[in-house]
């Protein structure tokens, strides 16, 4: 039979890793993953001990941090799906709101430090295959249904996502806080179907260009 004292200490080690992980994810997200882990552990108000225990090394935090991000990506792609109209509106409400995402690619895709942990962690690809194909579904939807232009591929929607989260120089800080919007609005208009747009060079980049 489980005591109250520890029922007690499993929820605070619940609670620890859970506060790890979200000043993990917001560290990543703005400094990269090669942050200080003293630094992850003062912005989670835990102990570097605390820290340690729950990962044993900056690996294992990229793991579980990754894990986490591609699962809640996942929902929020098979929530647009289920809730927008369209392919189209699934794919715009996937692409705008999805800050999970923009982590999720600098992980997976920016972060040299990040792929090399990650190219061989079989949830994390489990993950990221089924997001792939969450997307490949909406761009291929979108396509049929008239709204997205046929001669671009799921492999230009996500090369185009990648480009669009990579960072700019902090002093540029007004620019920071508006590009990513504005280029999305410019990506998101871009990749519309328009009468006599003229046929974008070279062949449509797929998946597996992408390499999933």
């Amino acid at each position: 039979m489980t005591t109250d004292s520890e029922a007690n200490l499993r929820a605070d080690a619940r609670r620890n890793r859970g506060q790890i992980l979200l000043a993990a994810k917001r560290m990543f997200a703005e400094l990269g993953a090669d942050v200080p882990m003293e630094e992850i552990a003062r912005a989670a108000g835990v102990g570097v001990g605390t820290l340690y225990r729950r990962f044993p090394d900056r690996e294992a935090l990229i793991r579980a941090v990754a894990r986490d991000n591609f699962e809640n990506v996942l929902i929020e792609a098979r929530a647009a799906v289920a809730e927008e109209p369209t392919a189209w509106d699934a794919l715009v409400r996937f692409l705008r709101q999805s800050r999970e995402l923009q982590l999720s690619v600098q992980l997976a895709m920016v972060s040299p430090l990040a792929r090399s942990v990650l190219e061989d962690d079989p949830m994390t690809n489990e993950f990221r295959y089924a997001l792939v194909d969450e997307l490949d579904g909406l761009v291929h939807q979108a396509q049929t249904d008239g709204a997205l232009r046929d001669d671009i591929g799921t492999g230009d929607v996500a090369m185009l996502f990648m480009l669009l989260v990579r960072q700019m120089p902090s002093q540029y800080e007004d620019a920071s806080r508006m590009a990513p919007d504005r280029c999305m609005a410019i990506m998101l208009d871009g990749i519309r179907a328009r009468p006599g747009s003229p046929l974008l060079p070279f062949r449509p980049l797929t998946r597996t260009d992408i390499g999933v």
